[in-house]
């Protein structure tokens, strides 16, 4: 039987957002300046493909202001915007591949890091985005925090979850207060990590929404089935929920949807093989896809080496319109 694709490209109000389908390009680390010909190219090239929304790559909070000003950040929301799509950038709190446990960090530097951020979303809200998302997944800094394993603190920042919990609403309500309603808020959040499981994360969750958070960003988020763990969630907070896992494989995102286990899906890896995906898959032009073959070669496999990612599955031109 063939796939009914329709739900995928049907529109969602973010608050006063709108976004124009459930495809979600998610924050990838591309090894590219992303105010540069080459960043922006890039991401442009995501929106023109047809994502509704297109979420930049995680951006270190230390370099608003300095390296990312408003005019440069302000092109490459343009050009995002230019095709229709929402513009969402994904906040860091230290350089792509730095590690930071959270004892290392003093409580002066606590207070600055959340500075850091009030500041970092106030200028990508002057610079027009839509969105910002603190990253608070994969293992990072701010996901041990919330992790009782990674979290050895013994201050008003370690011990019991809401102790554990709160350098990311700290954070949030940061960014709220300096940005107002002006900006929608994403939080990335992994529901299943070290020493905890997604029952231990649903409070957190509710939690961020009660403090600001717009869009649930849960990755990974699914499991057996597409979309399930996102689905645990669902009956416990009243905003989007973004669900990760192989979603553009055998309408995987279109069952997490239909099923009501997600609001949107985010497509990585396919992307990366063919930006174009949302739109021919829209237009019915399957057998023109370029479909990800999972060889890690040229997007995974050019991140240690510091190179730009790619596919090895491109042509000299990149992935075909």
């Amino acid at each position: 039987m063939a796939i009914d694709y329709s739900v995928l490209f049907e529109p969602l109000e973010i608050g006063p957002l709108p976004v124009k389908n459930r495809i979600v390009c998610p924050p990838m680390v591309t090894m590219r300046n992303i105010v540069g010909e080459d960043g922006i190219a890039w991401y442009e090239r995501m929106a023109q493909g047809g994502a509704g929304t297109v979420i930049v790559e995680a951006t270190s909070v230390r370099r608003f202001g300095t390296e990312l000003t408003v005019d440069s950040l302000r092109r490459l929301a343009e050009a995002i915007h230019w095709h229709g799509a929402a513009a969402a950038i994904q906040l860091f709190p230290v350089g792509f591949g730095q590690k930071v446990a959270p004892a290392d960090l003093s409580p002066a530097e606590i207070d600055l890091m959340i500075e850091q951020y009030r500041r970092a979303a106030k200028l990508c809200r002057d610079a027009e985005f839509d969105a910002v998302e603190p990253h608070g997944a994969h293992g990072y800094v701010l996901n041990q925090f919330f992790s009782p394993r990674q979290n050895k603190r013994t201050d008003e920042y370690g011990g019991g979850e809401p102790n554990r919990m709160r350098l990311a609403l700290e954070i949030v309500r940061a960014i709220r207060e300096a940005v107002g309603s002006d900006l929608r808020i994403f939080y990335r959040h992994t529901p299943r990590g070290a020493g905890y499981q997604p029952e231990d994360s649903i409070p957190f969750a509710q939690a961020l929404v009660k403090t600001g958070v717009d869009v649930l960003d849960l990755s990974p988020s699914s499991d057996k089935q597409p979309g399930d763990i996102a689905g645990l969630f669902k009956p416990h907070v009243s905003v989007p929920i973004i669900t990760v896992g192989d979603m553009a494989c055998d309408g995987r995102g279109v069952e997490a949807l239909r099923k009501g286990r997600a609001d949107l899906i985010a497509i990585g890896r396919q992307l990366i093989a063919d930006p174009h995906w949302p739109n021919k898959v829209r237009q019915g032009r399957f057998d023109e896809i370029i479909h990800c073959a999972k060889c890690n070669e040229l997007c995974f496999g050019n991140l240690p080496k510091g190179e730009p990612i790619a596919c090895a599955q491109w042509d000299e031109g990149g992935a075909r319109a």
